[in-house]
């Protein structure tokens, strides 16, 4: 691979797209446009090529992966049509293989998250209900030294008394509050813009296996530990 970022001539653009947030802008450099997407395709195959080593993705392409740079401003009181950033996500493949991967491509705002952002009330209950039998699991590793250097801490939003069924006092009510569970790693614009910056996407993206894979244990266990599959 040549010593340039895959990232660079995409950040350029939306540097330049920051003070023309426009239509009329856009429009007119519309091919800075595709062609900074094109950059931006071609470093999510590469994380999806990595990804693939190590778990079972069922996204089929980097170019699926890909969100819209388009906004939706509807209901928004940012009326700006688009995004300052070019982000996507990976979704892990089989009921055996819950969470996903997201990363966010911007100047001086790059991360990766993963997890679980919209957990229905099912798999919320069922969550609930295996963490108040054993929060310990879940705790060891979120309280382990790799997570907390990785990701700091846990995130996700939360609600401000017990949910429905568990009590204020429940021993593991820190854990049972969340309403999603998710983590996230922000990275130095000097690693950003590697040539290899994939790989340590990639990196952190293993990084959170641990936390993934008991999330989906528990998803696809019942509280006896027998197979919901």
């Amino acid at each position: 691979m040549p010593n340039t970022s895959l990232l660079t001539q995409p950040f350029e653009f939306l540097s330049k797209l920051e003070q023309n947030n426009n239509r009329d802008w856009f429009k007119t450099n519309k091919s800075q446009y595709l062609e900074a997407q094109q950059q931006i395709i071609s470093f999510a195959d590469l994380l999806l090529a990595e990804l693939n080593k190590t778990d079972i993705i069922e996204t089929v392409s980097g170019k699926k992966s890909l969100y819209r740079i388009y906004r939706d401003v509807r209901f928004s009181k940012d009326k700006t049509p688009y995004s300052l950033y070019f982000g996507g996500g990976f979704r892990r493949a089989t009921a055996e293989r819950r969470g996903g991967y997201y990363f966010h491509l911007e100047p001086n705002n790059t991360y990766v998250s993963g997890g679980f952002w919209g957990p229905n009330s099912q798999d919320m209950m069922h969550i609930r209900k295996h963490l108040q039998q054993e929060p310990e699991t879940l705790r060891d590793i979120i309280q382990s030294k790799d997570f907390k250097m990785n990701f700091g801490e846990l995130q996700g939003e939360q609600l401000k008394r017990a949910p429905k069924g568990f009590e204020v006092d429940d021993p593991a009510i820190d854990l049972l509050r969340y309403k999603q569970y998710w983590v996230r790693h922000e990275f130095d614009m000097k690693v950003v813009m590697n040539s290899d910056f994939h790989l340590s996407i990639v990196k952190q993206f293993q990084n959170m296996r641990p936390f993934f894979d008991y999330m989906s244990e528990i998803l696809t266990s019942d509280l006896n530990g027998e197979s919901l599959l």
